[in-house]
């Protein structure tokens, strides 16, 4: 006769069999909502909103700034003394200048703002994504905005910013006002990120937020959608010091309107090159 397996062996086995199964369906799902993640497109980028840059002179920079032909938006105030200027260079783009404080007082560029048009439905995409972010919020402007932390700057964790121009807000109210049509420049068409590893920050922008790499510039990441601008990352030797480059159609005139206001420029090439009081360098190009 053959042996037949005792009751406690067969509950063994059957147990066995049952976890064994729960495991291979786990991974099955898991695997499928990897492949999903992967295959699901983020959302596009509309564009950079914003460079947040800290001052060491909040008047004199804003003067700065203006001679260029960027209009003051708006500013924020506290006790009626202006805390952050707001410097418009098209409807959807501007400068931000905060002013530095005993509690703030390095000088220099503080984040990138990316503009999106629904901020909510990015913020689930990256949660799906395992990217961590804190809670939509809605900042003095009156807009939406969610941030995350990227890779280390030299002067920490770099934060990240994403926009929602909401109706009602600053930014919406004033569309159509506060543009010199003798600016410098138009359009902010790339950011300069100094990263302490910079291999480790493009990997984080291409894996994680699922920037483009440019052709013939691994460093230069341009983002998803169709704005056709970009980030470029740098080694940390630029520093604190923000750097931008700025679409304008007209550098001849640009270089008048420079020269007319005592704004010294630097012509390298096909650019050119502007300083603000506290170092932080404008590049200005045809593109």
């Amino acid at each position: 006769m053959t042996a037949q397996p005792a009751p406690s062996a067969r509950r063994y086995h059957s147990r066995t069999f049952f976890v064994g199964l729960v495991i291979f369906v786990a991974s099955l799902f898991s695997g499928y909502a990897r492949a999903q993640s992967e295959d699901t497109p983020t959302p596009p980028i509309n564009g950079i909103a914003h460079v947040a840059i800290r001052v060491h002179d909040l008047a004199a920079s804003t003067a700065f700034y203006e001679k260029l032909g960027f209009e003051m938006s708006f500013d924020l105030r506290k006790d009626d003394v202006p805390y952050q200027s707001v410097l418009k260079i098209n409807d959807r783009q501007f400068i931000e200048l905060h002013a530095a404080t005993a509690q703030d007082a390095s000088i220099g560029f503080l984040h990138v703002c990316f503009e999106v048009g629904d901020l909510e439905a990015f913020r689930q995409d990256y949660l799906s994504r395992g990217i961590t972010s804190k809670t939509v919020d809605k900042p003095a402007s009156g807009d939406a905005l969610f941030t995350i932390v990227g890779p280390v700057q030299p002067s920490g964790p770099q934060t990240i910013e994403f926009i929602q121009y909401m109706p009602g807000s600053l930014h919406s109210d004033d569309e159509g006002k506060h543009l010199d049509p003798d600016r410098v420049a138009d359009k902010l068409v790339a950011v300069s990120l100094a990263m302490e590893d910079p291999d480790a920050a493009r990997d984080f922008y291409i894996n994680q937020l699922n920037f483009k790499p440019i052709a013939g510039d691994p460093m230069d990441l341009h983002m998803p959608g169709n704005s056709g601008q970009e980030i470029e990352i740098v080694h940390a030797t630029l520093g604190a010091h923000a750097r931008i480059t700025l679409n304008s159609d007209n550098l001849g005139r640009s270089a008048r309107h420079l020269h007319k206001e005592g704004v010294a420029a630097v012509k390298n090439g096909a650019s050119l090159t502007i300083a603000d009081p506290d170092g932080n360098i404008i590049l200005l190009e045809n593109r």
